[in-house]
Parts: structure tokens; sequence; C-alpha cells
């Protein structure tokens, strides 16, 4: 913009005034069009945040991992919102789950099926199809890919009817020793008090809890059922998972009580009384 100085002479009671002014060219001094307010962007419709990246990939904090894809409902990260798996993952069929297949247009293929020890199924006409690790929805899917050779365009329905429930074990001194099915979310003290509570040999600061990290190999945790119940505080107390195993020992002091005479064994648990 170029400045102009004009000096403006006043003649006012005998006293010359100068007033300075700023001028500027016309064609600089038109208003800007007037820009009316965007509405606010939907969020469906708003670019992904900075710290995402397109792509297949691991979510770790917000970041996608080159080169790693994701399946929710497993390890590293899946079935964790936080790290890019589903919140509620779907179940997957495993060994010994029962489901029921029923053709619309063709009901002489309806069938129940049955997951084999291997993880196959057998379909009627079809032959072996992979069940096992397979959602609900993907299994039919397969159905379908497994019939379209020689059906158009058939329309099946998959029920899952029957399926291993979620357990836990006790066993050892426990006043009802078994296999108890996992209801809810159960600790190690609920889980003792359904399975009858712990008899008068049983090792309340050693109960063992046996968790399952693979087919092979199995964790081992100690818990001090005395020392909870005694501090009324049950903060520390394990939350189960299915297939967890508790096991109650003997106490020491009952493996020798049927190797003492009575009379010295009272005076073991109790000699002040003498």
């Amino acid at each position: 913009m170029k400045t102009f100085v004009q000096c403006v002479v006043f003649v006012a009671g005998g006293l010359l005034t100068c007033q300075l002014f700023l001028v500027a060219p016309a064609q600089e001094i038109a208003l800007s069009p007037v820009v009316a307010p965007r509405p606010p962007t939907p969020l469906s419709d708003r670019p992904a945040a900075a710290g995402s990246m397109e792509g297949s990939g691991r979510t770790v904090a917000g970041i996608l991992a080159k080169g790693e894809t994701t399946s929710p409902g497993q390890a590293d990260g899946k079935g964790d919102p936080a790290l890019g798996g589903e919140r509620h993952p779907l179940y997957r069929l495993t060994k010994s789950d029962i489901l029921e297949v029923n053709f619309t247009f063709s009901p002489e293929f309806n069938q129940s099926l049955t997951v084999q020890p291997d993880g196959f199924v057998a379909l009627r006409g079809a032959g072996q199809v992979l069940a096992e690790g397979s959602t609900v929805a993907e299994f039919q899917h397969a159905i379908l890919k497994a019939y379209s050779s020689f059906l158009h365009d058939p329309e099946v329905t998959v029920t899952l009817k029957d399926f291993e429930k979620p357990y836990f074990l006790a066993s050892g001194e426990v006043s009802h020793p078994g296999k108890y099915e996992l209801r809810g979310d159960l600790t190690v003290n609920e889980a003792l008090a359904i399975a009858g509570g712990l008899t008068q040999q049983a090792l309340h600061s050693q109960v063992v809890l046996f968790r399952r990290v693979s087919l092979d190999v199995a964790e081992a945790h100690l818990i001090d059922v005395k020392k909870m119940l005694n501090s009324h505080n049950l903060s520390e107390d394990w939350h189960l998972q299915p297939g967890d195993f508790i096991f109650v020992p003997q106490s020491r002091i009952s493996k020798i009580r049927k190797f003492v005479p009575a009379s010295s064994m009272s005076w073991y648990l109790n000699p002040l009384q003498f």
C-alpha cells in the first residue's frame, strides 16, 4: 500500500493548522468479500488424527506400526480397545461346539455339526471345512463358499447350539471338589465358597492358583487366603479366568495328626491347658 502525505492548512483565529492524512489507492481499499462461518464438520467426515496412519497395522497408543496387522480378540493388543482391538470380541468356535445349519431354499442340506478334535466339520455333500478359530459369521461364509459350487446363491443360517461354557476347577481340601461353571466375575475366595469352603485340614495360607498360559505351560500363584480373611481386606483377591485350577493343600499338623496319640496331640495344640 502506498502512502501519501497531504497537508491541509486551516486558518482559524490567525493560527495555521496542518493536518496529515494517509491515503491509500482506491483499488486497495476495496472491502474483502464477507465469508459466512462454516458449520462444524461431523465427526465421521473429519480427517484422521495426526497420531494415526492409514493402512493396515497395529495401533500402539494411537500410532500404527507399519507392517503389522491386527486380529481382534487375541494377544498383542487384540481385544484391548486402547491398542486397537475390539472391546467385545466375538466368540470363536472350538472343539466339541455344536452348530445348527439350515438352508432356506434347500432344506435337504439342513444338518447339525459338531467341531471335531482336529477342528474340522464334515459338511453333507461338501467335504471338510475348518471351523475351529472362526466366528459364527466367518463359518457361515465358509459354508456358503463350500456349497456355491453346486447350489445357486444358497441362503444359510448358522446357529450355535452348544459350546463349552467357561469353568474353573477346585481340588484339595475343599468340601466339594470338582468342576464348576464360571458365571460372571468370580474371585478365588468366592470360588472356594462355591466349592463348599475349606476343610479343617486346609492350609489357608498357601492356596495355589494354577493358570494355563499355553497348552504346555501354566503359572502357579500362591495366595494367602488366611491373611485376607483375618484382615477383612479382599482387595488383593485374584479374579478367575476360564480354566483356572484352585488347589488347597493339607496343613502339616493334619498330616501327622493320625500318627500322634490323641492326648499328646491335644497338649501340642494347646499346651497352656495343662
